[in-house]
């Protein structure tokens, strides 16, 4: 079993991709169909039973994720805020991090990633239960040059992982999360900025792969990982939510809904998210919970 697990959320950037709606808000902040996007990573940390987050965002948008979630304790959980000023690599995450982990294990997940499917918390809890160094979640793609790609030998180990290569070794791309050992801290600090000038998370990965302490997960059929980074991919995604919660009646990315799932929250707390956010939907939906519990 795993020793004290926490969670990162990296919320940060300029959001280039993304203006001029970037201009004023963070791309984290923005709608994925009838939520902040950053309730997707935050939930999926939480259906993983994860209770210790850090937002890493900018100082100019810190205030606006206090305000959406404060300190976690209307959930059940904690969750403590940190700046990056300039997005200098995924990984610089861990050394603006390293008081909030310490000794503990940690997963990082990008703020503007979603991830949904029926396996996907056994592949994630399972990961983190046996964790023993660093564990990625590899995803076919149709266009793998755009991501960090996994290359695999022919008894299906991992030999190498390659940014955005010209040729692509697999159409296996690396999600956009990761779970870390407490030497996460050391290695980081071993980093050399690449020629974009950033603390890549693909030489962090390397590090581990040299010492033979790098596992995976395929995120295989059934399981749906999302970038939202786009234009046409904060689309996609929304479409995506809506077609699933139109079709199911059941909310994606419902941290309120999680929190009480898992027992963090009573039903008391639950009914005063509700009359909260009656108008929208969102409180009627949170309130049905208490009628009709779905397993």
């Amino acid at each position: 079993m795993s020793k004290n697990f926490k969670g990162i959320i990296l919320a940060g950037g300029f959001g280039t991709r993304l203006k001029p709606l970037t201009n004023t808000i963070s791309k984290q902040l923005m709608p994925v169909y009838d939520k902040p996007m950053i309730y997707y990573p935050l939930s999926t940390l939480m259906l993983t039973g994860i209770k210790d987050i850090l937002i890493i965002t900018t100082s100019k948008d810190e205030s606006l994720f206090k305000n959406l979630l404060g300190n976690g304790e209307r959930l059940g959980i904690s969750i403590s805020y940190k700046v990056q000023n300039y997005p200098n690599g995924i990984a610089e995450a861990f050394l603006i991090a390293e008081d909030f982990i310490k000794e503990s294990n940690i997963s990082l997940i990008l703020g503007d990633n979603l991830f949904a499917g029926s396996d996907l918390i056994n592949i994630l809890k399972y990961a983190k239960n046996n964790l023993s160094g660093a564990h990625i979640f590899a995803s076919i793609v149709n266009n793998p040059k755009s991501y960090g790609v996994v290359k695999f030998d022919k008894f299906r180990k991992i030999v190498d992982i390659i940014e955005k290569p010209l040729e692509a070794p697999s159409k296996y791309a690396v999600t956009g999360i990761y779970f870390f050992d407490s030497s996460v801290i050391k290695k980081t600090k071993l980093l050399k900025p690449s020629n974009r000038n950033e603390l890549e998370i693909t030489d962090l990965l390397k590090l581990y792969l040299k010492e033979d302490k790098l596992d995976f997960s395929i995120l295989g059929r059934g399981i749906t990982w999302l970038d939202t980074g786009t234009f046409e991919s904060l689309h996609d995604a929304s479409s995506f939510v809506k077609t699933i919660e139109n079709r199911q009646g059941l909310k994606l990315g419902c941290p309120e809904e999680i929190a009480w799932r898992n027992r963090w929250i009573n039903n008391s707390q639950l009914k005063a998210f509700s009359s909260e956010n009656l108008k929208s939907g969102y409180g009627e939906y949170l309130l049905s919970l208490l009628d009709e519990k779905i397993f």
